[in-house]
């Protein structure tokens, strides 16, 4: 699988990964900006602007001209924001994706902001961050990073707080949007059956216009970097009666770029990725203490961290904890050593999982869109499986007694629990 990366005289980049035989395509505009470039009194501003967005446009001035353009096409559209990045998409067939462009293009690059609306979709926002929050599933990964990150804006929400989002006007928005949606700050990215040199006809028709706004105000607000002053591990509890307890222990990693990411990667799969994963094993299968346990990798530009989340009978944390601490020190101790059988299963579940999802044009899309963005350099599929087949066991080994230490370990718990004290005594 290849791409192409093109630079517009404007500054703006383009993006088309062709994909022979296949009658779709995803188009996808990417801002380099996320809740981490927010200052704090606007706190969840890029996620608002995104719901706005879809709220009326210059040529389809109501949300359900937008919607029913995008509807008798047949197309698929939504949006999404990060810590870094917000992204909005419309997935149709090949044969509609000026139309995809038409309509996309209006709705990022000229959206109305009508007043009545924001006032209008502050309810629905507020109502959302009152879902996440009855959600312990999810919410507790924003609890595990407002404890990692503390001090720095990617411990923040994404969707800000009830407050924040209350006070954000009209004139914050327009100001956001000059600080960070100008050309070089934002990528156009095509992926599907589509042909190289239709694609940037349709960008120069339709992204043509972008300006660049006075130098002054054309300052990105880069998030602040990430320098951790940790020095034991760290405890967040948030109490909440539910009928499970939920929680992430995990140790800070690193960023994007960092050389032994293909090893980290292994590593996390082997402890908790997959269904033959000792966690997996020893945690469900064992012991039978939870349904849901899985150890991932989160990365920003600076930092990141790995972490296992699991979803417990409230009874039974401490059991789970200890487990999952005795499984990952373990590695490094000698106890529990991996193995060049488990290895090289990863290695082919790895390559595997990514073959797989790379069948989707949209996650084509963001595959190669986020590595633009973000990485130094720019690998394909076939590239990043030869990165992971080339891993050693000694640079697995090496990158677990670099990261599980007790400078680097947090836990955030979720639970009918008064006293974090119990949690605290457990990472001892």
């Amino acid at each position: 699988m290849d791409y192409k990366l093109y630079h517009l005289d404007s500054g703006l980049r383009v993006l088309t990964v062709p994909m022979p035989g296949v009658e779709s395509a995803t188009l996808t505009i990417w801002v380099k900006t996320g809740s981490r470039n927010e200052e704090e009194k606007v706190s969840g501003i890029s996620h608002f602007l995104e719901h706005m967005v879809f709220k009326g446009s210059i040529k389809r001035p109501t949300a359900k001209e937008i919607s029913s353009a995008v509807d008798s096409i047949g197309g698929e559209f939504n949006a999404a924001t990060s810590k870094d990045w917000t992204n909005f998409y419309i997935k149709a067939g090949v044969s509609n994706l000026e139309t995809a462009f038409d309509v996309l293009s209006d709705m990022v690059l000229h959206p109305l902001l009508k007043e009545d609306e924001i006032e209008r979709e502050k309810g629905t926002i507020i109502q959302e961050i009152a879902m996440y929050e009855d959600t312990p599933m999810v919410k507790i990964g924003e609890v595990f990073e407002n404890l990692t990150f503390a001090g720095n804006s990617l411990s923040k929400d994404t969707a800000g707080t009830t407050k924040s989002v209350k006070r954000i006007t009209k004139s914050d928005f327009e100001r956001y949007r000059k600080r960070h949606y100008y050309p070089e700050n934002m990528l156009v990215s095509v992926a599907g059956g589509v042909a190289e040199t239709e694609v940037l006809k349709l960008v120069k028709k339709y992204f043509g216009e972008i300006s660049h706004p006075p130098g002054e105000i054309r300052k990105h607000l880069a998030g602040v970097s990430f320098q951790t002053r940790q020095t034991k591990p760290q405890v967040k509890l948030k109490t909440k009666k539910e009928e499970q307890a939920h929680f992430i222990l995990g140790f800070l990693a690193d960023g994007r770029n960092y050389e032994g990411r293909y090893a980290q990667g292994l590593l996390s799969a082997i402890l908790g990725g997959g269904m033959s994963s000792r966690l997996w094993i020893e945690v469900r299968e064992r012991r039978g203490l939870a349904y849901a346990v899985k150890t991932s990798i989160e990365r920003y530009l600076d930092t990141g961290y790995l972490g296992t989340y699991a979803g417990v009978d409230p009874q039974k944390v401490d059991e789970a904890i200890s487990v999952i601490l005795d499984q990952t020190y373990c590695i490094i101790s000698g106890k529990y050593p991996i193995t060049k059988k488990e290895l090289k299963d990863f290695k082919e579940f790895l390559k595997g999982h990514l073959a797989l999802a790379l069948e989707e044009t949209k996650d084509v899309s963001a595959f190669f869109s986020d590595q633009v963005l973000f990485m130094d350099k720019i690998l394909t599929p076939e590239e990043i499986f030869r990165k992971v087949d080339g891993v050693t066991l000694d640079e697995v080994t090496f990158e677990a007694k670099r990261l599980f230490i007790p400078s680097r370990l947090n836990l955030a718990v979720i639970g009918n629990y008064n006293n974090k004290g119990k949690f605290e005594k457990l990472l001892k």
